[in-house]
């Protein structure tokens, strides 16, 4: 008999729902026509992506002709940087973000670097969330994006977009908000929150990969990244994937449906667990703000060991687990949202990260919690650092 996979990695991706699938197939074979065409079977699937498009508009308060899709979380992220940036050099060549941000983010700005832009990365302090006023004391006359992002994907952290906002509109300067982790898990209101352009991705939601959306606001003077033919109003070539467009759609309806429940579902699942994981384990700690954070993100340090022995013992019980973010999984270097919030490498390459969705119940939750203390103490034992701590 197969072992069950308890899944508590849906920061890294997550399982199509079933009705996002079954809005998905029928155009892959029926409605299958080119949107760009004017034959019926053409116009039936251009009607799906305006559909989709008025979807994820009405989610974050937008307007559908300020939607834009693309291939990715990580494609909307350097269209932003990237069209802000070269649109925009008469003005200025400065941008100002963070150094806990998303790689889409952080490898786009040093691009940028090499062609001549000069990048700002504000510290964030010890809980993870940066300080407006270190943000505010980096504008210059020449400054034309400040991009934070909405939560951390790691450690969970909810940065202060609401003060950010103000500065950026106070300050004529655009502002980006990568949104990927926070999209379908935080209410977002766009236009209360003075944001100019937000990248979302369908995985992170329950949609499929391989697509994404990036909301520009009207008047936002911003360049295309793919050229070619007239797709997407003209802003970004390439012919539509129908099928992903419509599951980004229909993930994006189901996800912010009932976004205050799920929130309060996943707070207390991310809260027993903490508490349990805590009282059971010594030498833990957790990383990021204690409360301003994703509702259902943990991510934890267990001194004196390393979260890769951890990950694989979990995997032999079928728990999926992360050690930090799944875009860097394959570096031996720790994570550097963890060296950025102060930790020595020793403790940051000890970490854990449990990122739990609406599918995931109690009863899982409470077998990971039986599971986690003897597999962090039997590891603890065969490491000549915690035996010299118990000495």
């Amino acid at each position: 008999m197969n072992q069950k996979t308890i899944y508590f990695d849906n920061a890294a991706t997550t399982r199509v729902s079933p009705k996002v699938f079954k809005s998905m197939m029928p155009f892959f074979q029926n409605s299958y026509g080119n949107p760009s065409t004017i034959y019926s079977l053409g116009r039936e699937a251009r009607q799906a992506i305006e559909v989709a498009r008025e979807k994820i508009a009405n989610s974050i308060n937008a307007d559908k002709e300020e939607i834009f899709f693309t291939g990715s979380g990580t494609e909307s992220d350097n269209w932003a940087i990237k069209g802000i940036a070269y649109a925009n050099r008469k003005k200025g060549n400065h941008i100002i973000t963070t150094n806990i941000e998303h790689h889409a983010i952080l490898n786009t700005c040093k691009n940028l670097e090499r062609n001549g832009f000069e990048v700002t990365y504000v510290p964030v302090e010890k809980n993870g969330i940066v300080n407006p006023k270190d943000i505010l004391k980096e504008i210059r006359k020449d400054t034309v994006l400040i991009s934070v992002m909405f939560a951390n994907n790691e450690i969970g952290t909810l940065q202060p977009i609401v003060e950010i906002g103000k500065i950026t509109k106070e300050n004529g300067i655009y502002f980006h908000t990568d949104a990927v982790q926070a999209v379908g898990n935080i209410k977002i209101d766009v236009n209360e929150l003075n944001i100019d352009l937000l990248s979302l991705s369908a995985h992170k939601l329950n949609g499929p990969k391989g697509v994404g959306a990036l909301y520009i606001r009207k008047g936002v003077k911003i360049e295309n990244l793919i050229h070619g033919g007239g797709q997407e109003n003209r802003m970004r070539a390439g012919t539509e994937n129908v099928a992903s467009i419509v599951g980004l759609g229909k993930a994006i309806e189901l996800a912010t449906e009932d976004i205050e429940g799920k929130a309060k579902y996943l707070t207390n699942l991310r809260e027993k667990a903490i508490k349990s994981i805590l009282e059971n384990i010594p030498h833990t700690i957790i990383n990021g703000d204690r409360e301003r954070r994703l509702p259902g993100n943990i991510n934890v340090c267990f001194e004196y060991i390393e979260g890769e022995s951890i990950l694989l013992l979990l995997d032999s019980l079928g728990i999926c687990a992360s050690s930090g973010s799944a875009c860097t999984s394959g570096s031996l270097n720790p994570s550097h949202v963890l060296l950025a919030i102060g930790l020595p490498h020793e403790i940051a390459h000890g970490s854990l990260r449990l990122s739990f969705s609406k599918e995931n119940t109690e009863e899982e939750v409470d077998f990971l919690l039986e599971k986690l203390p003897p597999i962090i103490s039997r590891l603890r034992d065969m490491s000549p650092l915690y035996t010299q701590v118990k000495k």
